[in-house]
């Protein structure tokens, strides 16, 4: 007997498909059902045709034979017309059916390829005897039937509750999970469907030293961390707790065919990665990286960057790239018109004012309109006080004399003291880091809000582990000119450092990636794709297993790119696990997170459940609106059920199974806590994700802004340092910062990260109008965009105020990361500096 992990939907559905093979289609009793199907295929790589053959199940008339659904003869793919786009090629297929009589409705079809290539199902649309139109939103990969061994079913875009599943679909819909959820042995292949549970066990490689190993993320109260998809590779020979590693960056690392990303979606993904990354393959700009490492000036970093808004791929470099680049990947690459290959696009951050980076104003305002604006909160205690209950040695007299004058219980009983911490969580860790050519500080930082809601840096607290004490501070305070300024510049900085690998690795990869994917995988083993919760969060999860394994291979993994360009450099990944003890599903949901960190009030008598303290916080205010939008689309839930039950429950024993006792799980036991996990689930997958995401490039663009780690400590009076720095500030300032390599490594990687690919689809929008044929639904949703509409308008309008400094500030980059870009119908990809994408696809 076939095992289960070789196993299709239904255990029987090879003989299901078999028995009708031999019937003739041409009795003259016989009704006829037609439809459509496309597909995406390669180029170079011929569509299946006749090679894949396609039966439908009828959703209302039972076969006595099996207990399912009747089936129909079958169709063979043909009549395809093709055409081709972006690198892919696109063919439509016209089927007729042969059904009896009495079939009734279809409710699912399989499809068997028998082609020698897998091909990326789109859709498929079927038009019932009475002439309904039935859609079926498929959007997987299908793989050929000698490797699955079984072929694929797609049930249409009706959706069920389980107590409401037609008997012709009952039986489908149990097997298809089940065989969803494997046997959890083995290594997977590409072509299987299986989702299962691992821990952070796939980052190191021992096998190829000891400096190359990492330790095991999840499954201990040490290092905690939420599960990722098991791919079963075989473990390390130097260590049986760690999964080996492919022996070459691997774009094909697994996951289950519905996650891989689109033909389109991939060429895109890989051509914008080469592009970016063409300093390290062009010959000469590999040797400038290596016989000058470092800047000499602002005006050579300035250097890096072109206005134009696109770059030519010339001819000289094409012939270069030719033996680095696939054929395909290289024509999309010179596509684009005029411009310098060799640099990178200009950062919004430097755009209007080269210097506006430098203000203690822009400092301020992109803790609460820029890519990390969920760390900063009102101070509750001053001076401030660490988990150990030691004291900051910021005193009353460094910052009394910046409360435009208040005195601190003034300031404090206003809520006008603010404080951005990366003190308690960090301490643990600089004996490790400043280990290397890495010199890192816990930093605290103080600012005051002004009357005109800017805030005003007051102080900075650098603080350092000591041999002879709890710990060093040191607390620098802003200056305008001397010496004193040039000190509080790289203070500046190494704040920014912290901050920069908190928002990489916490903010960004912790809580918006790496959490969500327990509930991906959650989702398609317990609630069945005819699941009207499954209808909803499908889009929210498109691309996001594949992208994370990519991270895994790419990113976060031994020696990848965090790590070579951040400053915790062989402990980022642990340092995120240490973060992780911190985080609550519940602390997720905006109004909550607001509140917890002073910067809202709550408030039962809003809709939000909160007021926000000043208008002018842009991500606060903006995202209210949004978080208040998807609530209200989330009301048409109805109670949980079995299915919604399972998916609870192994979301807080498994996905987040290092949390499985904590308290501050909802039970999952009336509609409202039904409609708040989907609300933060949502919120989580696009608005969160997008606010800390597509602004990376206008802001850590240019490294200056955001440096990734710093590699000078700030120098003591009577030293040599000191004497350097007063000589010439800037030129120490450039000896700090990360070498070219690094630089141009961390501009490379945000500028992949920050750009839309084109065949994004954004909050409010679906691939197709036809998702589900449930009309009250479709309403809703419509009702849905609608806000969003006026969301965006609300949006625009606040950045016409010249009241709301926040909203542009000094670099006059305006607040658009909360902008959904509901009209971007078709969008050509880029640093479109607005837009919420439906999920976490980059």
């Amino acid at each position: 007997m076939m095992s289960t992990q070789h196993r299709g939907p239904c255990s029987d559905l090879q003989e299901c498909f078999s028995s009708v093979q031999s019937a003739s289609h041409a009795q003259a009793n016989h009704a006829i059902i037609k439809g459509k199907i496309v597909i995406d295929h390669s180029p170079g790589q011929s569509g299946p045709g006749k090679s894949a053959s396609v039966q439908i199940f009828s959703c209302t008339k039972v076969d006595p034979g099996t207990g399912k659904g009747k089936l129909s003869h079958i169709a063979y793919l043909k009549n395809g017309k093709s055409h081709k786009h972006n690198g892919t090629k696109t063919t439509t297929y016209k089927l007729k059916f042969y059904v009896e009589p009495d079939f009734g409705n279809p409710g699912a079809f399989v499809i068997e390829n028998q082609h020698k290539y897998k091909f990326f199902l789109q859709a498929a649309t079927l038009r019932a005897p009475d002439k309904q139109a039935i859609h079926f939103d498929c959007r997987s990969w299908v793989y050929p039937i000698k490797l699955t061994k079984t072929p694929r079913i797609f049930f249409s875009n009706k959706s069920y509750l389980p107590s409401e599943t037609p008997s012709t679909l009952k039986d489908l819909r149990k097997q298809e999970l089940i065989s969803l959820r494997g046997d959890g042995i083995g290594e997977r292949k590409e072509w299987e469907r299986i989702y299962d549970y691992d821990y952070y066990n796939d980052l190191g490689d021992p096998d190829i030293g000891p400096e190359h190993a990492r330790p095991v993320l999840g499954g201990s109260e040490s290092l905690p961390y939420p599960r990722r998809g098991r791919t079963g590779r075989p473990k390390c020979r130097a260590d049986l707790s760690t999964e080996s590693r492919p022996e070459k960056i691997n774009l094909d690392i697994y996951v289950p065919p519905d996650e891989r990303f689109s033909p389109k979606k991939l060429s895109e993904f890989i051509g914008n990665s080469i592009r970016a990354s063409l300093h390290f393959l062009i010959p000469e700009a590999k040797s400038l990286l290596e016989k000058d490492p470092h800047f000499r000036s602002f005006d050579e970093i300035r250097g890096m960057f072109s206005s134009n808004k696109s770059r030519k791929v010339e001819g000289w470099l094409t012939k270069k790239l030719q033996k680095l680049v696939p054929e395909q990947l290289l024509k999309q690459l010179t596509r684009a018109s005029k411009g310098d290959p060799m640099k990178f696009p200009e950062p919004q951050i430097i755009a209007n004012n080269d210097l506006a980076w430098m203000e203690d104003e822009e400092f301020g305002r992109q803790m609460l309109a820029g890519i990390n604006p969920t760390r900063i909160r009102c101070l509750e205690v001053f001076p401030p006080k660490g988990k150990n209950g030691k004291m900051s040695s910021i005193t009353l007299a460094d910052i009394e004399g910046s409360l435009d004058g208040l005195d601190i219980t003034q300031a404090m009983n206003q809520w006008r003291i603010y404080i951005l911490d990366h003190h308690d969580y960090l301490m643990p860790f600089l004996s490790r880091i400043n280990t290397s050519s890495v010199c890192a500080y816990a930093s605290r930082t103080l600012l005051f809000l002004r009357s005109d809601a800017t805030l005003k840096p007051v102080a900075i607290e650098l603080s350092l582990p000591s041999i002879s004490s709890d710990e060093v501070n040191r607390v620098f305070l802003p200056a305008k000119e001397g010496i004193e300024a040039a000190l509080w510049q790289l203070a500046k900085a190494h704040v920014l450092a912290n901050d920069s690998a908190y928002h990489q690795l916490v903010t960004h990869w912790l809580h918006t990636h790496a959490v969500v994917e327990p509930f991906v995988i959650a989702t398609r083993r317990q609630l069945s794709v005819m699941h009207p919760v499954h209808r909803l969060l499908d889009p929210h999860f498109k691309d996001t297993m594949h992208v994370n394994a990519l991270a895994r291979s790419i990113l976060l993994n031994a020696g990848g790119i965090l790590e070579k360009t951040l400053f915790p450099g062989k402990i980022c990944m642990e340092l995120s696990s240490e973060l992780y003890k911190e985080w609550r599903f519940d602390e997720q949901a905006l109004p909550k997170d607001l509140i917890k960190r002073r910067l809202a009030l709550e408030d039962s008598d809003l809709p939000t459940g909160c007021q926000i303290l000043f208008q002018d916080y842009p991500y606060g205010l903006d995202g209210l609106d949004v978080w208040l939008a998807i609530m209200t689309w989330m009301m048409i839930l109805s109670s949980a059920d079995e299915e919604i039950q399972a998916w609870w429950k192994e979301i807080r024993e498994v996905g987040h199974g290092d949390k499985r006792n904590a308290s501050w799980w909802f039970e999952m036991n009336s509609r409202d806590n039904l409609i708040q996990a989907l609300t933060i689930l949502i919120w989580t997958s696009s608005a969160l994700h997008a606010s800390v995401n597509f602004g990376q490039y206008a802001y850590a663009g240019y490294p200056p802004n955001r440096p990734t780690l710093c590699r000078k400590f700030i120098p003591d009076e009577g030293t040599h340092e000191f004497a350097e720095l007063l000589i010439d500030s800037d030129k120490y300032y450039l000896k700090m910062l990360p070498e070219r390599f690094a630089i141009t490594l961390s501009t490379a990687l945000v500028e992949v990260l920050s750009r839309h690919t084109s065949d994004e689809v954004y909050l409010g929008q679906r691939q197709s109008s036809e998702w589900t044929d449930d009309q009250e639904v479709l309403l809703k949703f419509e009702e849905f965009g609608e806000k969003l509409k006026e969301i965006e308008q609300k949006i625009v309008e606040r950045n016409r105020n010249a009241r709301l400094k926040n909203r542009w500030g000094p670099a006059k980059i305006a607040y658009k990361l909360m902008h959904p870009d509901t009209s971007n119908v078709k969008n050509d990809g880029g640093l479109t500096g607005k837009g919420i994408p439906n999920s976490i696809s980059i």
